[in-house]
C-alpha cells in the first residue's frame, strides 16, 4: 500500500495555511501523497461542539501570535487576515471543482497565500472570481450538486473520524491535529505497516 497523508483543511484556518506549506518537503522526504480534503471548519466545529477562538477569552488573540511565531519558524512572507472570520464556502467548492477537472494544483496555493500572504477577502465575489479564472474554473462550476455532496462528505467523514478543528491529518485511522503535530505525522508515515 503506498504512503499517504489525508490533509483535512479549510482555508480559514491559518493553521491549515501553515501546514500547507509544510507538506511538500514531507512528502518529498517520505515518499509520501498528500489527498488533499477541503471541509468546512465552521460545520466540524459545530457538529462536535467545539468553539472558535473568537468565544474564548483570550484565544484569538493568542492564535495571531501563535500563527506569527510559527510562520517566522517556516520563513513565511505571512500576514494573519484583516477579514478573519470569514466565509469559506464557495472558496472550497472551487478547490473541489479545481480537484475534479484537474486544476487543483493552480487553485490551491493561489488560494492560501491570497489570504494568508496577500490579504486579500476571498469570501467576496469579485475576488473569488480572478481566482477561479487564474486557475482557469468556470465560477459556475462551484455551484453543482456533485461539488456541494463532496464537500458535506468530507465534513461528514472528517468529524466520522474523530476530527474537531484543522487542520487535521490521517495517517491510515491514526489522526493528528494541528500544524505543529507534522514531526508526529511525518513518524506514522515511515512506521512499518
Amino acid at each position: 500500500m503506498a504512503k499517504q497523508i489525508e490533509f483535512f483543511y479549510d482555508y480559514l484556518s491559518p493553521f491549515s495555511y501553515l501546514a500547507d506549506t509544510q507538506l511538500p518537503a514531507l512528502a518529498k522526504r517520505t515518499d509520501a501523497k498528500i489527498v488533499y480534503r477541503p471541509a468546512l471548519l465552521g460545520a466540524i466545529m459545530k457538529a462536535t461542539g467545539n468553539g472558535g477562538p473568537l468565544v474564548i477569552q483570550g484565544k484569538g488573540n493568542y492564535n495571531i501570535v501563535e500563527f506569527q511565531r510559527w510562520a517566522k519558524r517556516y520563513g513565511l512572507p505571512a500576514k494573519f487576515s484583516p477579514h478573519f472570520p470569514f466565509n469559506t464556502i464557495r472558496l472550497l467548492r472551487g478547490a473541489i471543482a479545481a480537484q475534479i477537472h484537474g486544476r487543483f494544483p493552480e487553485f490551491h496555493s493561489a488560494a492560501f497565500r491570497a489570504i494568508w500572504e496577500q490579504e486579500q477577502d476571498l469570501s467576496k465575489e469579485d475576488a473569488l472570481r480572478v481566482l477561479l479564472d487564474a486557475a482557469g474554473i468556470e465560477p459556475a462550476l462551484i455551484e453543482g450538486a456533485e461539488i456541494k455532496n463532496r464537500l458535506r462528505a468530507n465534513r461528514e467523514e472528517a468529524v466520522r473520524r474523530g476530527a474537531f478543528g484543522l487542520p487535521t491529518f490521517f495517517v491510515n485511522d491514526e489522526i493528528f491535529w494541528g500544524n505543529d503535530r507534522l514531526d508526529f505525522v511525518e513518524d506514522a508515515v515511515m512506521r512499518p505497516a
